[in-house]
């Protein structure tokens, strides 16, 4: 009998130790948080944002349109209604809401209705998704103070969020994917294949020509 209850409290104090774990880690993914935007070639978001410190993944997708689970010939084809976008995930502990949107702003030309860079149409417009009030009181705030800093008028939309879908597998991390391709360039690597892209379609020199030095992610 003495033994069981030396037993007991220690499987009491296990379960409870295993509680508090558990409960910290759901703590830990509540505490995550997602901004969606839209920003031309999403692979170029996606590589600008996952290098921002409090963001723990940038995932590529389609979202805005009238067709469910498009691909991605549909959505770059036309008609779909879809942007490229991409689901940002961050600790807002770590980094703010509006903190993420100033860069967004500084790293795209939000004074282009048409597309981004050498990339036209509808897909490749820019966009910022919100649910709710407050996210799209930040979302307008951001946009003000951008287009203050500026001094042009800004056409980048803010439109409430609907249903994201995430892009195909080898969309995602295309810019630091070691898989070789057929591409443009030829076969090589998708990140070679990024990288000559982003070069080719201006994006950097453009957002530089905008924003000088507060451009944060020129250069690649």
């Amino acid at each position: 009998m003495s033994q069981f209850s030396n037993v007991k409290p220690i499987l009491l104090a296990a379960l409870i130790v295993i509680g508090l774990v558990a409960e910290t880690k759901r703590a830990s993914a509540a505490e995550t948080q997602v901004l969606t935007v839209a920003g031309g070639c999403f692979w170029c978001v996606e590589a600008d944002f996952e290098k921002v410190r409090g963001v723990s993944e940038a995932v590529s997708g389609y979202t805005g349109g009238n067709v469910a689970n498009p691909t991605y010939k549909q959505v770059t084809r036309g008609g779909t209604g879809h942007y490229e976008a991409v689901q940002i995930r961050f600790d807002p502990d770590v980094v703010g809401r509006d903190q993420l949107l100033a860069l967004f702003f500084r790293s795209i030309d939000p004074t282009d209705a048409g597309g981004q860079f050498c990339d036209r149409g509808e897909s490749y417009r820019t966009a910022i998704f919100t649910k709710g009030a407050s996210e799209k009181a930040t979302a307008q705030k951001a946009l003000s103070e951008a287009q203050a800093a500026l001094g042009q008028k800004i056409v980048t939309p803010i439109l409430n969020a609907g249903q994201f879908y995430t892009a195909e597998d080898y969309h995602q991390n295309y810019y630091k994917s070691g898989e070789r391709a057929l591409t443009r360039f030829g076969v090589i690597t998708r990140a070679d294949a990024y990288k000559r892209y982003r070069d080719a379609c201006g994006r950097d020199a453009r957002v530089r020509q905008l924003w000088g030095s507060a451009a944060p992610f020129a250069g690649g």
